[in-house]
This record gives C-alpha cells, sequence and structure tokens, in this order.
C-alpha cells in the first residue's frame, strides 16, 4: 500500500493580522506548517506535497526540497486546493491523505489509526475514504457531520451553510481524510462551485454516498484537531505542545521542577539528571548534557552545553559551554562566546564573540568581547576589553595564568603574555611581556618581572 500526503497551505489567514502568513508563524521552536509536514513525513517516504498559495515564496524558502510544491494562484476552496496536487500524485499512490498547515497538534498515532481504519476496510470494493471526526461543544468553524438513520456518514455540511438545527450537531468535520486515490481523481471534477465561488473537498462525501460509496469515520481526540485561526489559537496550541515536550523530557530522566512555567522548543535536546528550575526558556537547537542545574529564570537560545554545568539567572544566546562550567546570577552569554571547561563567571558578566580557557575565573561586573583567554587567568571584578575604535572591533590576547586586577581596562588590539598581571584601576594600552606586572593610567611600562609559580622556590 502507497500513500501520498497533500498538505493545504495556501490561505491567507487573514485573522492573524499579520504581514506573516500563518502557516510560517512558529510554534514551540518549528512554523506551523513544518509541525504538519514532519506528520506527513511519518506515515510515508514519499515527499509531501504542499499547496501553496498567499506567501508561497516564505513557505518554499523554508522547507526547501524537503516538499514538492502545487500552487493554487486562485483560492478557490479546499477543493480546488487538492486539484492542483493531482499532477503529481495521479497513479502513484493508492491513498492520498489531506491534512492542514494549520493543524499542528495532530499526532502521528492518530494518523497511523486512521490508515488502519482504511486498511481494516478497503477490502470492499465500494470504500471511497476514511475520516477523522471530533465531538465537542466549540465548533470552531468546523462542518456538521450528517449521518443517516443507520449512523453512517451521508453528507458534510459546512457551518455557514447549515440550517439552525443541524448547528446544534456537535460531532464535527476537522477535515482530515485519508482517500482511495483512484476515485478521488476520478470525482474530484464533479465538485460543484459553493454560493460562496468555492469547490468544498467535503462535497466529496456527499458525492460517494451518491454512488453508494462506502465512507467510514473515527473519533479524534479533539485537541488534535485545532485549528489555529488566530493569535488566541496559537497560544492555546502552544499550551497543548508544551506539556508534550516537558512531559517527553522527564520521561526520558530530566527532572522540570514546574513544567507550567518551563518553555522548551520541541528541537531542544537535553540529558539525564539535568534539572530545570522555572521560569526558564530553552529555545531553539540547542543542546545540554547530562546532571547540569539549568534556572531558574534562564533563557538559552541556539547553545551547546555540556554535561555538570550550572547557569543560574542568565541568557545564553548562540553560546557554548564545555563540562561543569558555571554562570550567574545574571550572567550573559552573546554569539560566539566559548567557557572552557570548569570556568566560573560571576554575577553581572558578558561575554560576546571570546575564549575563556579551563579553570579561568571571570569576576562580577565584567565584560571580555572579541577575547582570547587562555588557562587559570583571573579577571576581577570590573575587568572590561575596550574592543570597539569607533570603526573596528579589535582583538585582546591574554596568555595562561594572567592576573587582572579589579577595573583593569584592556584597550584592544593589546596582548598579555604567560604569567602577566594589572594592578587594580589599571588602563593597559600596550602589549604586557610574560611575569611583568604592570599598573597606573595608562599602565607603565614593565617595571617589575614576576617569578613563575614553579620558580618561586
Amino acid at each position: 500500500m502507497t500513500i501520498a500526503t497533500v498538505i493545504l497551505a495556501a490561505g491567507y489567514g487573514t485573522r492573524m493580522k499579520s504581514i506573516l502568513p500563518k502557516v510560517l508563524h512558529p510554534l514551540a521552536g518549528r512554523p506551523l506548517v513544518e509541525w504538519v509536514v514532519a506528520t506527513g513525513e511519518f506515515i510515508t517516504d514519499r515527499r509531501p506535497v504542499v499547496v501553496v498559495g498567499h506567501g508561497k515564496e516564505d513557505v518554499q524558502s523554508l522547507l526547501g526540497e524537503r516538499v514538492q510544491y502545487a500552487e493554487q494562484k486562485e483560492l478557490l476552496g479546499t477543493g480546488h486546493a487538492v486539484m492542483q496536487a493531482e499532477p503529481f500524485l495521479r497513479g502513484t499512490s493508492d491513498q492520498v491523505v489531506v491534512l492542514y498547515a494549520d493543524m499542528p497538534l495532530l499526532r502521528e498515532s492518530t494518523l497511523q489509526n486512521l490508515l488502519g481504519l482504511y486498511r481494516d476496510h478497503q477490502s470492499k470494493d465500494n470504500l471511497a475514504l476514511a475520516m477523522l471526526t471530533i465531538v465537542r461543544d466549540d465548533p470552531q468553524g468546523f462542518g456538521r457531520v450528517i449521518r443517516d438513520e443507520n449512523g453512517q456518514i451521508q453528507a458534510i455540511v459546512e457551518e455557514v451553510d447549515c440550517t439552525p438545527e443541524q448547528k446544534r450537531i456537535r460531532e464535527l468535520n476537522p477535515g482530515i481524510y485519508c482517500f482511495n486515490s483512484t476515485w478521488l481523481w476520478e470525482n474530484l471534477p464533479r465538485l460543484q462551485v459553493s454560493a460562496k465561488g468555492e469547490y468544498y473537498l467535503t462535497d466529496m462525501i456527499e458525492i460517494a454516498t451518491s454512488q453508494n460509496r462506502q465512507v467510514v469515520g473515527m473519533q479524534a481526540p479533539p485537541e488534535e484537531v485545532y485549528g489555529i485561526n488566530d493569535r488566541t489559537h496559537l497560544s492555546a496550541a502552544s499550551h497543548v505542545l508544551r506539556h508534550r515536550i516537558n512531559e517527553k523530557h522527564m520521561r526520558d530522566g530530566v527532572t522540570i521542577i514546574d513544567p507550567a512555567s518551563t518553555y522548551i522548543d520541541i528541537t531542544v535536546k537535553i540529558g539525564q539528571d539535568t534539572v530545570i528550575q522555572p521560569g526558564c526558556h530553552l529555545q531553539g537547537n540547542t543542546t545540554i548534557g547530562t546532571g547540569c542545574e539549568i534556572g531558574p529564570n534562564s533563557q538559552i537560545v541556539e547553545s551547546n552545553i555540556g554535561d555538570d554545568c550550572r547557569i543560574i539567572y542568565s541568557v545564553l544566546e548562540h553560546a557554548r559551554m564545555d563540562r561543569a562550567s558555571e554562570i550567574g546570577p545574571y550572567g550573559h552569554l552573546r554569539k560566539g562566546a566559548h567557557l572552557g571547561e570548569r570556568v566560573h563567571m560571576g554575577n553581572f558578566g558578558e561575554v560576546k564573540n571570546s575564549y575563556l580557557g579551563p579553570d579561568t575565573k571571570m569576576g562580577h561586573f565584567s565584560y571580555v568581547g572579541d577575547a582570547t583567554v587562555g588557562q587559570n587567568v583571573n579577571l576581577s571584578a570590573g575587568v572590561i576589553t575596550c574592543n570597539f575604535d569607533g570603526k573596528n572591533k579589535n582583538h585582546t590576547e591574554l596568555a595562561d595564568d594572567v592576573f587582572l586586577g579589579s577595573n583593569t581596562l584592556l584597550v584592544a588590539p593589546v596582548a598579555l603574555g604567560v604569567g602577566a598581571r594589572t594592578g587594580a584601576g589599571s588602563v593597559v594600552t600596550r602589549d604586557v611581556p610574560a611575569n611583568t606586572l604592570v599598573y597606573g593610567v595608562p599602565a607603565r611600562a614593565p617595571v617589575n618581572k614576576i617569578k613563575p609559580d614553579s620558580d618561586s622556590e
């Protein structure tokens, strides 16, 4: 049995009130359409066909060659949208599954159950399609499922066309179908234009029953086919996905103290025995090792955190921390920051585009930008690399075992040799040789050689 998937993503999404196409709005680390593409990929190794229209260039830029594209140049309804996929799929599969790009909560297991329902009935020559239905009080604009006295599905009536009696029906059609592909392509041209000037895919059910074709349905969990039409729907869907993501991490050995206040994107990876304190936001392609303590109230974006690290009340963006390093409270690692093993970075420190070598200690109220810092360096409170001269960013080089006194200013470009030291309040404007103490404003030329620790005896 071969399966093809069609994902409808051409609509305007005007109720989002956004210049961004609705299907590209982010949700737990992925745009809406990407959630649905991932679900479609789960049931078949064939590339899904995404029907694009409004914002097609942006959708194509996001998904690339991961999918095939059919364009709906005129937005004439869901039936018309599926017609655009016919040249890609006719004669290539046994079933066609239709999905919607604004339904990111549909679980793969539910889609598998729908395919199972189809398989259970496919031996009957008259099977046209299997479909999902839901029962709930909030119709959310879905059509009503009309059944006959024997409980057989006869038709779908769109909400705008319902009589007052039909509007009271609680069984709804979310629009997820598994079609007999041969029957689908033969009968799509039979769709009639509606009073709104659109071709409804839902009318395929009535076409099937008029031909004595069977339509079978199964109920889906209502939360899974929650359509996103505006920002309130987006927020509700985010709540559901956040719960799912957090639950999976906890079952995999991560402690999350307060899941309700913890936001973790689907793209984040976390090792066992890591503890996530309340108020944390873990975003993008972030990786966190084992045995870490994160938070409370920390944000980590697109960063790589090694084992046994500690991050307290801090912000990390496109940064890296190696094993057993720690930061905070109120630290900030900006893009390109890299803390080596066992680095300690204290209160209100900031690092940008710099490497701090193993066992280095960076005191509070310090800033390191565009620098390479060696091993076992001490950056006391208030140390600042003055890396910008008004036109260019300049580099600072600190060798191993350097000791910088409090409030030292390093005016880049500048380099300090192994074991060099500065007095408190120094302004260093020239390179400092190894094992040399400088101090003053500006820091004076070398005045005293410092014996390396190995020669101290």
